[in-house]
């Protein structure tokens, strides 16, 4: 068995599974604190020793929510397994946040907007009712819930992985919609390897919209 050790509030790699079925094992006092990508599944209560059987080509991924340290043991050798999605990948590179002038001159962000969000590895321009948000390419936004408000997003561009509820839906269709309703799990990821090819959503909201509405489960930016 391949074993990996996961230090509490990280997670492991997004991978693609082989042609063959793959076994995850974890102690049993720590399923209860660990949220897991299982194919179309995001589980992140009541995991069972059922729910960590990766069937061949599926998706997988494992995030520690304890305050220690869980050990993951593999059934098999998964180091030629297709990494998706890294989300360490930035971590001790030099954070600049995107300018917005320049970033909307260079990316045609439509005129009109009445404020920004700007991080290091995302742009939210806010319109008079909608926002219009741009994910850097192999970056993924926390998974978060929100506690006051509902957010429909409409995916414009770049195919993302979304986490919407107990659901994960992959390399996304430009139109496709999504409704993540208050006080569940959802979060955007951009697989695009090609620096220029950032996710957009456009992004609108019922009830009380306010940045401070938010509770970042799996914050691997350390944004706060």
């Amino acid at each position: 068995m391949i074993e990996e050790t996961i230090k509490p509030n990280r997670g492991t790699n997004l991978r693609k599974n082989g042609e063959k079925g793959l076994k995850l094992s974890i102690d049993s006092k720590s399923l209860n604190k660990i949220f897991l990508v299982n194919g179309t599944s995001f589980f992140t209560e009541q995991l069972k020793e059922s729910n960590l059987m990766i069937k061949p080509n599926d998706y997988y991924m494992i995030i520690n929510k304890r305050d220690k340290n869980v050990k993951v043991k593999y059934s098999t050798n998964i180091t030629s397994h297709k990494i998706i999605y890294q989300p360490y990948k930035f971590e001790l590179s030099k954070k600049v946040k995107f300018d917005p002038v320049e970033f909307s001159k260079k990316y045609n962000v439509p005129s009109g907007y009445t404020d920004t969000l700007n991080k290091w590895y995302s742009i939210k321009f806010t319109y008079p009712d909608y926002n219009l948000i741009y994910v850097k390419p192999e970056i993924g936004i926390s998974i978060q819930i929100h506690h006051f408000r509902d957010e429909h997003w409409k995916i414009l561009e770049g195919n993302p992985i979304i986490i919407n509820a107990n659901e994960v839906h992959y390399f996304v269709e430009k139109g496709t919609e999504f409704l993540n309703e208050k006080m569940t799990y959802h979060s955007v990821l951009n697989p695009n390897k090609n620096p220029e090819r950032f996710v957009i959503i456009e992004e609108k909201w019922s009830g009380k919209f306010e940045e401070e509405d938010i509770t970042r489960v799996f914050n691997p930016n350390n944004y706060y």
